[in-house]
């Protein structure tokens, strides 16, 4: 668990002046220790992806100190497993979203449409609903507002995490979350003539 190792430890903005914080961040420091090949292997069974599993579970402790590293150390546990299910379920949902938009959307790095469902031949009304949608999604993405459209093609196209979004857009996690779900409403609006 070596690439774990180091990259959660508590910050020193938790040490005070008195060493009451020094004496917190060491045992918030020992109960990720204590947790983190568990969180792991949780993660992993969850997503079946190792690096995927890392990415989680390092997320989690950052943001599980950020949030919860002052709270008393007898809540610690369930908060820290209710924010690991909770990371998880995000992955799904990221997955699945943009699993869904990548059978429309052909990334560079990615075969065509075509290619990736075998090498027949599409049914002329298919190729014809694939096709109007393609353009609709287009269209109903050059609509969004610029805030909105990087969003959504940062988290849901190019699969970038929220702080990696947050970084690409110079601006918090909270304005990402905020700008996805909006556009996410507003092409559900937009499409929604081509649920199945």
């Amino acid at each position: 668990m070596e690439a774990l190792s180091g990259d959660w430890r508590t910050d020193q903005s938790m040490a005070g002046a008195d060493g009451a914080g020094t004496h917190q961040r060491e045992r918030l420091d020992r109960f990720l220790q204590s947790v983190e090949r568990q969180a792991f292997r949780m993660a992993l069974l969850g997503v079946s992806d190792e690096q995927e599993a890392l990415d989680i579970v390092q997320d989690v402790m950052l943001a599980f100190v950020r949030r919860y590293g002052r709270k008393p150390a007898d809540e610690w546990a369930p908060l820290f497993f209710r924010c690991l299910e909770n990371r998880i379920r995000d992955w799904y949902r990221r997955s699945s979203v943009r699993r869904r938009w990548m059978v429309w959307l052909d990334r560079p790095d990615q075969p065509a449409a075509a290619e990736r469902f075998g090498s027949e031949e599409p049914r002329p009304a298919d190729a014809m609903s694939h096709d109007e949608f393609g353009v609709a999604l287009e269209e109903a993405l050059r609509s969004l507002p610029h805030r909105q459209r990087q969003a959504f093609l940062y988290r849901i196209w190019q699969g970038l995490s929220g702080s990696e979004t947050a970084l690409a857009m110079g601006c918090s996690e909270g304005s990402v979350k905020t700008h996805l779900f909006r556009a996410l409403a507003a092409l559900r609006e937009r499409l929604e003539a081509f649920e199945p």
